[in-house]
């Protein structure tokens, strides 16, 4: 694996965060925790704000201009009583829609810290690689894949690898034939099932559905972000989650188990009201542990990432049966994100692991440029 700050100099590391998803608020606070942990004797950090509408910060204050108006920042501001009305930097309306020339003239690899589509989903991935610039996680086609909950699934179940029932739908024939559609999904699926976006993470536009006078407003919900649904079948079981690292040679990380207050793990569990708990290291057999780093590892591969993801499972509570829920190839970084705090638990501690995300960046650049 290359090393960086091998040469005696500072790597220039540009963190992006932002960006124009549903999942912008979370993007700040994932690279908050990133900027900190770049140790400042071997990084040169960059920060570059994405807007909302997709303009690009690359001077002054990005990070201050963007968390003044963010709604999940106004909040805690105002719950501790400081700062909610203070000056900040204002962002300029004139600011480009795309990554400014100079930043690519200036910075050794890049750090994406962007959630969902506009960043996760292959996109900035693919101007990077127009713009020959190391970064960090998976490349265009693994992110274009892993985003897209329908095409994952599609691809993990040719690999076999073991997935709850599930149905998609597109928004257009639902909304023709809501009727005929709604039907189909429960005589294939049953109740409970799960309705979800097929392009978003943190479980936005997620509903549990518990009988099919719930799934009309529950397929509305999900249709409001994406084109695409996917319906999947209710099972009671855990939700394990494991964190992958590495390009070629992945490994896994230690297991854990979120134990949500509500019904699932929603948005406002992960990042609203803090009532979750997270088991870091779930209490699992270690067989059963092997079986699932092993599958996560198998999932990694198949979908052709790199970098890092974090791996999400169900495991039958009467069986032990397993099942691959979710991959997330950009996982959050905020104090109360499962991927950091399981490299923690596994021996790895933050500022060893942005370490060797980027010098997995590196590495994949120089292979990908071998002639």
């Amino acid at each position: 694996m290359v090393e960086p700050h091998a040469n005696g100099k500072k790597i220039r590391v540009a963190v992006l965060f932002g960006g124009q998803s549903a999942e912008h608020d979370v993007s700040l606070r994932s690279a908050q925790t990133v900027i900190g942990a770049l140790d400042q004797e071997r990084y040169e950090v960059t920060q570059i704000g994405i807007t909302r509408e997709g303009r690009w910060l690359a001077g002054g204050e990005p990070m201050a201009a963007l968390t003044a108006d963010s709604p999940m920042f106004l909040a805690a501001k105002a719950q501790h009583g400081n700062g909610a009305h203070d000056s900040h930097p204002v962002i300029d309306p004139q600011a480009p829609m795309t990554m400014p020339p100079h930043v690519s003239d200036g910075v050794d690899v890049v750090f994406p810290v962007l959630h969902g589509p506009f960043g996760e989903d292959g996109t900035v991935q693919g101007m990077l690689e127009l713009a020959g610039l190391p970064y960090v996680g998976s490349g265009v086609l693994g992110s274009a894949v892993a985003m897209d909950k329908i095409m994952t699934k599609t691809v993990l179940s040719q690999a076999g690898i073991p997935q709850l029932p599930w149905v998609q739908l597109l928004r257009r024939d639902w909304e023709r034939d809501p009727g005929t559609s709604e039907q189909q999904i429960g005589d294939k699926l049953g109740f409970p099932c799960f309705s979800k976006p097929a392009n978003l993470g943190s479980s936005v536009g997620i509903s549990k559905v518990h009988g099919p006078e719930e799934l009309h407003d529950a397929i509305a919900q999900a249709a409001h972000y994406d084109r695409k649904i996917v319906i999947e079948r209710g099972v009671n079981a855990r939700e394990i989650e494991l964190s992958v690292m590495g390009n070629d040679d992945p490994i896994a990380s230690v297991a854990g188990e979120v134990l949500p207050a509500t019904e699932f793990y929603d948005y406002n569990a992960k990042y609203i009201d803090d009532t979750a708990q997270l088991l870091i290291p779930a209490e699992i057999d270690p067989e059963l542990l092997g079986q699932l780093q092993e599958t996560a590892i198998e999932a990694f591969k198949a979908l052709d990432l790199a970098g890092l993801a974090r791996v999400d499972f169900f495991v039958e509570r009467d069986t032990d049966r397993i099942y691959l829920n979710e991959i997330n190839t950009l996982p959050g970084f905020t104090s109360i994100s499962m991927y950091p705090m399981l490299w923690e638990a596994s021996g790895v501690a933050l500022p060893e692991l942005v370490d060797r995300l980027v010098a997995y960046a590196l590495e994949r650049h120089t292979d990908k440029r071998r002639a």
